[in-house]
Parts: C-alpha cells; structure tokens; sequence
C-alpha cells in the first residue's frame, strides 16, 4: 500500500479547501489536497460572493480578477402581487447600504471563483497538484508520532495511505471525512427542494438584470444576474413534496412561468439546470481531537435564499489556514487550533437562524387569503432583507472572548466604531511617504502577519507627540512583541507588522525629524527603510479625505492602538496609555 507524508491533508478542492491551502501554500508549508471528483469544478451551484469575501480576495491579492469579470449588484428589487392580482414591484434598494465597505457584492460563477484560489494557489508552488479522483475511506487518529493523522483513499483501485499532522475535511454535505469520524448532522431535515438554472431568457420583465426576490403564492423566485450581460440565474423554490430526483427542466421552467404570470418569460437556452433539497443542519461535532476539523458544508448546510454557503464556507478556510500555519511555525501554541471550533460554529447556527428566518418569510405566501395578506408580507419581507443588509454582505461575523479575541481588556467606551471580536472595517488614509490615498484595509494583506495600529492623533500637539513618544518607548523595549519575536538584528519581524496612523496634515509632518525610526524599520537585502506603513488621516488629491479617526471612532485627543489577527480580525485595542501591559499579555 502506497504511504505518503505531509504536514496537512485537505480533503475536498472547494472554496474552503483551497483558501486553507492558499494560506499552507505562501508559508511553504507541505500539505496534499484530495478530491474526489476527476478534475476542477466546470459548473457550480454557488455564485454570490458577498462582500466580506471580496475583501478576503482583496487580502489575497486577486479581487481585481474577481472585479473584472464579475456581475456588481448595483440595486435589490422586490416583487409581489398587487391588489389588482398582477405583478408589481413594491420596492428597491441599494444592494451594499452605503458606508458598509469600500468594495461592492458581485456575482461569479463558483468554477470561476475556484479558478482564481486555485491560480493563488499555484502562484507559490507550480508543482503543487491536487489529487483528483482520490475517494477519502477512513480517516484515523493514531495519537503517537510526529504525524498521527492517517487518512485512507483510494484512487482507480488503487489503495494509498496519507499521513499528516493535521487534517480538514472540506469535501461536502455528504463528507466521507465526517461520516468516518462518526459525526452526525443534526437539525431540520424537511430539505425543501429549490430548482437553479442559468439561462439565456426573452422576457419583457424590466427588472431581469437586477438581483430581485418575487414573493407571490404562486411561488418565490430569486433572480441574479450573471457575468457577460444576458445569462441570468434564476432559484426557484419548488412546492412542497417535490421529489427533486425525479424533477425535469420543463418542470422548473413552468413553475417560473407561473410565477412571472403577467410577463412574458420564454428560455430559447439554458446553459445548466439543477434541482437539489438542503436542510438546515450543523455537524454535532466540528473537530476530532484537535487533529482533524470539518469545514464549509461537510459541517453546515442550508438553502441557498441568503446567498450564504460558498462566502461562509471560503470563510471557514480562512479561519482555520492562518491557525494551522502558525501552530505548525511554532508561533502560536497548538491549543490556539481549538479556537477554530468556537469561532466557526457560532457563524455557522448563526447562517442557521438567518436560514430559518428566511424559510418563515417565504412560507408566509402559502398562507396568504387575501390580496391585504399579500401585501402585508411583501411589506414585512422587504424590511427583513433590508434590515439584514451587513448580515448577508458577511460584515456581522463576530468572535466571543478568547485567548485571540480579548474583548474585555479593549477600549469600547473610547473607540464607539470598531468591535473586537469583528473584522476592521476599511477606512481610506493618505500615505505619507508618496501622498496616495489608499484604503487601510488593503494594507492588512492576507500574509500571516499580525498588525499592530498605533493611532496616536495629532502629533503638532504635545499630548500628540507624548503619546507618539509613550508608544515609540514601548514597542522598543525587551516586554515588546516587536522585540521579543524579533527575527533579525535589525529587530523586524516577518510575525508581527507596525503601522502608525496619524491625524495631521500631511504638509506638516517631515518623517524622519517627526517620526521615530521604529515606524520606519530597515528591511530587505539593501536595509532600505521601509517607509510605508506610516500614513495620515487627511484630505487626499482625488479622492476627498476619508475621515478615518472620525469613521472608526477614535478620538483624537486620547488615541488607541489596535491589535489585528492576520485574518483582519480586531483581537484588542487598549487605551494608548495601558497598551504596555495589555499588548504584552495579548502576546504572552
């Protein structure tokens, strides 16, 4: 029997797998990825890639490809029957509510999507390959030797052993990783049964290029639409009792009809159709021996109305690679793992309840008896979407006190905009060496470095420059992080990242009499100051001033500093004057 060895086995090539491997890959880590399927994804369900995972592209360095050939979903429309018994539209609104993020909600294909990890991916290892056609049989934990995961596959009669330090199940709803540790779904098993088909539609409905919800007792229709201008996505919730298996296209499509009844709706071509039931169930167990963890729908699944499942699933990759890379670096200790478990079963019966909320709102048409019925839940379902706006654009996700998360020790009465336990919301700034207005958050670059975000107000001021100066002290003494994981002589580290954020004038600042040369630290083969991570809260040249310490809250005159994992999560922000002891111990 052929045994191979490596650091960690991933089974499953979807969003979830390959962003855990993108994270491996950059590190340099070994690690095998196996998928059961003979080759890369060419047709996929998913297609909503939400807001919040556009910006997990943007850390990644790819959301430009995402941008350009993806559909941006301007404007929501709602529709539902009138009293005169016709369809009508009873309401619009902005997709992304304005001041949620700097980057917008699209819509791709998931083969697409898989596409540009998988490019990610190999741009680190061109020799990387992914074992396709590889069934997962069994997975065991041997609790002895350097590499105690065992995961048993087989490949075209041939029988082949991986064996790892750790191991994540990413392969599906119907996960072999899962079934052979012995967990279980638990939850709703109705599995109401929804009809997807992208097609090619002739239709006089004015709202076909918008991403629109039609609620009517006829049926409920969720229409996205799709990259290149003329195909479009159509979910259509089928009655209850469908036998998905033994549904057909002229089904689906004359279920549609009847719920455009008004319109003319004809399909000259679909270019793909499926039918599938989903349940809304959580995995009993999300972890085995802090070895082997499940992610994405191998431990979570639901319907598709919330355009959800590939943006949390990606999202469970991008919790758990950054964890595993620095557990196997030996930067953070092997319990920190654990934490992966919490975080991401509280996001998951999260998406469950919203799930939930949902089903109830597309089941009120069913009960609906009269025309006033109708437009009282057209009215309640349109609040509901709009109320949860920054829930479906994935900028809700929120992490509880952990040994990653110390929320008691943050300065929530000082600092109103920003939450620990929750992703740093984007704020532009000027950058001081070169006058560009750049967007914060695409500093926070997806390379597993820890930041640390001085922000000490205006330094022209001498509470300014004494805060600047306490800082400055701090971050070079033997109790800094930044000292005690130094990594060369020049005291930088490749683990933690310093930037400072000043509100000043830029004109005003000259760095290197105002700035000291901690913020500026030497780097590379020729020692050159890295002079790019300082920047000011201030009026650009084309882009206006972004206001930065006003959007997040800071005052000015007191300051904060702010702790952020390498996935952008706010893990601490002390007051100035306590950030001694409480980034220490953060670090400790």
């Amino acid at each position: 029997m052929n045994t191979i060895e490596t650091d960690v086995i991933i089974c499953g090539s979807g969003s979830a797998g390959l962003c855990t491997a993108i994270w491996l890959a950059q590190s340099h880590i070994p690690f095998r990825i196996l998928e059961s399927r003979p080759g890369r994804l060419e047709i996929g369900q998913a297609d909503g890639v939400a807001v919040r995972t556009v910006e997990i592209f943007e850390s990644l360095g790819i959301s430009e490809e995402l941008l350009r050939e993806a559909y941006h979903v301007t404007e929501l429309t709602f529709w539902s029957v009138g009293k005169d018994g016709k369809l009508q539209r009873t309401g619009r609104a902005e997709d992304t509510p304005n001041g949620l993020s700097h980057l917008p909600h699209v819509i791709l294909n998931q083969a697409r999507v898989n596409g540009l990890l998988l490019e990610k991916m190999f741009s680190y290892d061109l020799e990387q390959e992914i074992d396709y056609g590889h069934e997962v049989t069994a997975v065991v934990i041997n609790r002895e030797g350097e590499r105690p995961v065992e995961v048993h596959a087989e490949h075209n009669g041939q029988k082949k052993i991986f064996r790892a330090k750790y191991a994540v199940g990413c392969d599906g709803a119907h996960s072999s990783v899962r079934r052979s540790l012995g967990y279980k779904m638990v939850g709703d098993s109705s599995n109401a049964v929804w009809g997807v088909m992208d097609i090619f539609p002739r239709t006089n409905f004015p709202d076909i290029r918008k991403k629109a919800t039609i609620h009517t007792d006829a049926g409920s229709i969720v229409i996205i639409p799709r990259e290149g201008g003329y195909m479009v996505r159509f979910y259509v919730q089928m009655p209850a009792g469908t036998d998905a298996k033994g549904m057909s296209l002229g089904d689906l499509q004359g279920r549609a009809q009847g719920i455009f009844k008004g319109y003319e709706m004809e399909f000259p071509h679909t270019y793909w159709w499926s039918a599938y039931s989903i349940g809304q169930r959580l995995a009993n167990e999300f972890s085995a021996e802090d070895r082997v963890f499940l992610a994405g729908d191998a431990c979570h699944t639901h319907s598709p109305k919330a355009g959800q499942g590939m943006n949390v699933s990606l999202q469970d990759g991008y919790n758990i690679g950054w964890k595993l890379v620095q557990v196997l670096r030996g930067q953070i200790k092997p319990k920190v793992i654990q934490i992966y478990v919490s975080e991401r079963r509280k996001v998951a019966a999260d998406l469950i309840d919203f799930d939930k909320s949902l089903n109830a709102l597309y089941a009120t048409s069913k009960t609906a008896s009269s025309t006033h019925d109708e437009a009282e839940n057209a009215k309640k379902f349109q609040e509901h979407f709009l109320r949860s706006a920054k829930y479906m654009a994935g900028l809700m996700t929120s992490h509880e006190d952990s040994i990653l998360v110390d929320i008691r020790n943050s300065d929530q009465d000082s600092v109103v905009n920003i939450t620990p336990g929750m992703r740093f919301p984007s704020v532009q700034v000027v950058r001081l060496s070169d006058a560009t207005a750049i967007q914060l958050g695409k500093v926070l670059q997806s390379d597993g470095c820890w930041r640390i975000l001085v922000f000490v107000g205006d330094i022209q001021t001498q509470g300014g420059k004494e805060r600047l100066q306490h800082a400055a002290s701090y971050l070079a003494s033997e109790q800094s992080p930044l000292t005690r994981y130094a990594t060369s002589n020049s005291g930088s580290t490749s683990f933690i990242e310093l930037i400072l954020v000043v509100a000043d004038h830029r004109a005003d600042i000259e760095m290197h009499h105002d700035i000291p040369s901690l913020f500026y630290p030497p780097t590379g083969p020729y020692g050159l100051d890295d002079i790019n991570k300082i920047f000011v809260d201030d009026e650009s040249y084309n882009h206006g001033h972004g206001h930065a310490y006003d959007a997040l809250g800071i005052d000015k005159s007191i300051g904060s500093v702010v702790v952020i994992r390498p996935d952008q999560c706010i893990s601490l922000y002390p007051p100035l004057t306590f950030m001694s002891v409480k980034v220490t111990n953060m670090f400790n």
